[in-house]
């Protein structure tokens, strides 16, 4: 069984933690989202991996390399060109147009493949799923969890027979009154070889409102598989943060805050300074390699704290997640957002450039180390 990734798009509604990092390299506890996928397809036995890039693709591959490190053997497909003076241009083909521009530059789609969105933590049982997928003499099988009915909105919704699990057609974020099922597609697939040969060339082309209603429309055995996992999908900032907050406190499986604990609650990275006089720490709380905490400051968990941050004296984060080099200024107070960069998030969706405070309620400290470079 081979894989492919899908993380060719921006990221749009992640912004601003997008603004530098395409969106499958946001980091959960310290390390990519795409790292726990590669590992996890290792674990099952998949070791094949092909990701389609396009936006920021460097830092995917940069960052992954051929994937020795990580047990596994990984190609790209860069979605996109170069013109004549030598400049990158990313543009996405849609997910389905990017499997069609692989399989026809190499053939690598020669064998059952699990295609996976790569902007989710999950710990979906593959063989599993694969055995059902086979069992069902199915060309391709959509993996789908129950979601509640006032959620149905926020997804793709699969509509199939109650008894066989063929899947008859989709909704995409239907009201609730709309919805003919509580199934939400997961953007996890598993795909024979020939399907491919449905996608047409040089077309953006997208899986789930393109293909797969042409797999309904020829009656192709397709199949939805309802599966209990854990699903954690990063749709926006907002979750971003819910999801950092449900990690910190436990309350994920076998996901695992780093460092060394010194205190109940409390992780810290190598190297971090904390002033303790007149600061109150109250886990569950991680505070980054190189971070200084200075005296009498405050910070409430759930929170993590990126390495080689600064946290003034008189600053309060409370359940907050700030990423590396931030630098909060004396007596700020950081409460239920996500700083990355010159920006913040408040826990509503609200962003706001580090301009719009009047009293600059943070910095990025990596602009106070190039200023220093420059000066010398």
């Amino acid at each position: 069984m081979k894989a492919m990734i899908l993380a060719a798009g921006k990221g749009t509604r992640v912004r601003p933690l997008t603004y530098d990092l395409p969106k499958p390299m946001i980091p959960i506890l310290g390390k990519p989202v795409l790292e726990y996928l590669v590992e996890h397809l290792v674990k099952f036995g998949i070791h094949d991996i092909m990701i389609n890039v396009s936006y920021l693709h460097q830092k995917i591959e940069n960052y992954f390399g051929e994937g020795q490190r990580f047990g596994a053997r990984i190609g790209y497909s860069f979605e996109g060109y170069v013109d004549d003076a030598g400049e990158v241009h990313p543009h996405p083909i849609g997910s389905a147009g990017g499997m069609k521009k692989i399989q026809e530059f190499g053939g690598f789609f020669d064998e059952t493949t699990l295609v996976i969105c790569g902007d989710a933590l999950i710990d979906l049982d593959i063989q599993s799923a694969l055995f059902e997928h086979r069992r069902k003499g199915a060309l391709v099988s959509v993996i789908t969890k129950e979601v509640a009915l006032d959620q149905v909105s926020s997804y793709g919704v699969v509509v199939a027979d109650p008894e066989t699990g063929q899947v008859l057609s989709f909704q995409e974020k239907p009201s609730p009154a709309e919805a003919k099922s509580t199934l939400a597609s997961t953007g996890i697939y598993i795909m024979e070889p020939e399907v491919l040969d449905l996608i047409p060339s040089n077309t953006v082309f997208d899986i789930g409102s393109e293909l797969f209603p042409l797999l309904v429309e020829k009656k192709i055995p397709f199949f939805a598989q309802k599966r209990f996992f854990n699903w954690i999908d990063i749709g926006n900032v907002t979750d971003f943060w819910s999801v950092l907050q449900s990690v910190l406190s436990g309350k994920v499986a076998q996901m695992y805050v780093p460092g060394t604990q010194i205190e109940e609650g409390l992780w810290v990275g190598l190297n971090t300074r904390i002033e303790w006089e007149g600061t109150t720490i109250e886990g569950p709380v991680y505070i980054g390699s190189g971070t200084h905490i200075e005296a009498g400051s405050k910070i409430i968990g759930p929170t993590w704290i990126g390495h080689g941050s600064h946290i003034c004296s008189g600053s309060e984060v409370i359940r907050s997640v700030l990423f590396e080099y931030t630098r909060t200024a004396p007596g700020t107070k950081v409460e239920e957002s996500v700083v990355c960069g010159h920006y913040s998030v408040s826990r509503d969706g609200q962003m706001k450039h580090i301009s719009e405070y009047n009293d600059n309620h943070w910095n990025d400290a990596r602009d106070r180390r190039k200023t220093a470079r420059q000066s010398a």
